[in-house]
Formats: structure tokens, sequence, C-alpha cells
């Protein structure tokens, strides 16, 4: 089985406290080393063993699905290789592994979903639309809403220069913890906390990605999108009603809006559990 990509010069970066009995910055070591007893190491990895004879890890079976999203009108080089990259069965449960790369979404827990690849690749494809993007090469700095699994966040590493992604359920900001540590990221900051807040700290973001469906899309996320930027959420339609994709684009002039299609994610909440 081909092992995990190597961590790369830069550290995953974790919005938590210092462990117990620590003090200082968090280095590498200190955010990688493991903190639960080795027996409790021992079921996760076995946890994620995936059945034998599968082939998942390979890329062929990757590459089919990159082939089905060319097909179905998905042809920007970038993120298509992300997809062919990003082992999404590892990002799943191990029952699940077998549906990993087929066109559907898949629970992970906690009432929420792994988004289906094509509509991932959709709004990533619209990310790289916007101005800034096409000009740059790349997102730029992101903000995700909405870690969940960690999947879009390991795709989204490979598209920007930085990524900031919140969790507000600890359950799901902790899997998605684990499924992020071996991987190979530019600068990926994981931050349990309300999504709908934004993140001022790293503020302005060159693309804001939702994988949440709110009333509106709130006005701290606009405040914090960056000259150039794009926005791209699920919210209500004002018009049709449901859940439509929305892309905000901010410019000298201001705000520009444009509704797509009707989708269906999970609610968008405020607060943290």
């Amino acid at each position: 089985m081909t092992q995990p990509p190597r961590l790369g010069r830069f550290p995953l970066g974790l919005d938590q406290v210092q462990p117990a009995g620590r003090t200082g910055p968090l280095t590498a070591q200190t955010v990688l080393r493991p903190q639960r007893p080795l027996q409790h190491l021992a079921k996760d990895a076995a946890r994620k063993v995936v059945p034998s004879g599968l082939g998942l890890d390979s890329q062929p079976v990757r590459l089919r699905m990159v082939q089905r999203l060319r097909a179905e009108g998905f042809h920007h080089d970038a993120v298509l290789s992300a997809f062919a990259t990003v082992q999404r069965h590892l990002f799943v449960d191990t029952a699940l592994a077998t549906q990993a790369y087929e066109d559907t979404s898949l629970p992970i827990g906690l009432e929420q979903t792994i988004s289906k690849p094509s509509v991932v690749a959709r709004m990533l494809a619209l990310a790289f639309e916007g101005e800034g993007a096409r000009a740059r090469g790349h997102l730029g700095c992101v903000l995700e809403i909405g870690t969940g699994c960690g999947y879009q966040t390991a795709l989204l590493s490979h598209l920007s220069k930085s990524v900031v992604s919140i969790e507000r359920l600890k359950g799901l900001y902790d899997k998605a913890r684990e499924n992020l540590m071996p991987w190979r990221g530019a600068d990926i900051r994981l931050v349990h906390g309300d999504g709908r807040l934004g993140h001022a700290p790293r503020a302005p973001f060159d693309t804001i990605v939702s994988a949440a469906g709110g009333e509106d899309v709130p006005q701290l996320w606009l405040d914090q999108l960056a000259e150039g930027g794009r926005l791209i959420a699920p919210a209500a339609h004002p018009l049709r009603g449901g859940q439509s994709l929305c892309v905000v684009d901010r410019s000298g002039q201001g705000y520009s809006q444009t509704w797509l299609d009707a989708v269906n994610f999970v609610p968008l909440k405020s607060g943290r559990s």
C-alpha cells in the first residue's frame, strides 16, 4: 500500500491549547507528536486499514474518478490534478471505502457528510474562475467553512497558498486533525470555532468556500473577502427558495452576486460544540 505523503517543510498549523506541562510556541514536533496512549493509536491505525485486494490506494482508481469528472465537463487541470492526488478513501470510514471514488456523498458522523466529488469539483472550478485566481494561477489565501473530515481541505492545499479551515463540531475537528496530520500542505490551519464568524486574524482571504448552507451569506465573510477575491457558498435563494450556489466577487466598486445550481448541503449553524 502506498504510504501517505511525507510532511513538507511547513508544519500543519492547529489552533489548540498547549499540551499539559508545556510552554512556548507550538513547533512542528510539538504539533505532530501523538498525545494518545499507544493502544489507542493502534486502534486508530486498525480503523484506517482498507480491506486488502481493493486497490483503492492505486492511482488508476483515482484517475477513473478524474476521467468521469472530465467527461462531465470539468476541465481545469489544477483541480483535476488535485483529485488525482488526494486519496479520498483515507478520509472516510473503512466500511465505506469501496464507495469512496463513486460520485456520491457519504456520512462522516455527527449527521454530516462528505460531498460528492462532482459537487466539490464544481465549487473549486468556480473558485478558479474568479478574477484574482485567474491572475495568480492559484486560489491564494483560502478560508474554508466546514472542515468535515478534511478531504476538501487536502484538495485546497494543492490549489492555494494557505488554508484556514473552521469546524464547529469538536468530533469532526478531531477527525480532520487526525486525517490531515500526515498530509503535506504549504500552510494549513485548523480552527475549532464558529464558521459564521469567519477568521479575522488571517483575513483578508482571496477565496472563501463554504461546505454548509445558511439562510444568507454572513456579512463577516463578505468583510473578510479580499478585493479581487471570490466567495462560493450554498445559501437560500431569495426568489425560488431552497439552497443554491451563491458566488460573490469583490472589486474596488463593491460586491457582485451570482446565483447558480440548486444544491443540498448540510445546514450552516452558529456556535460550536
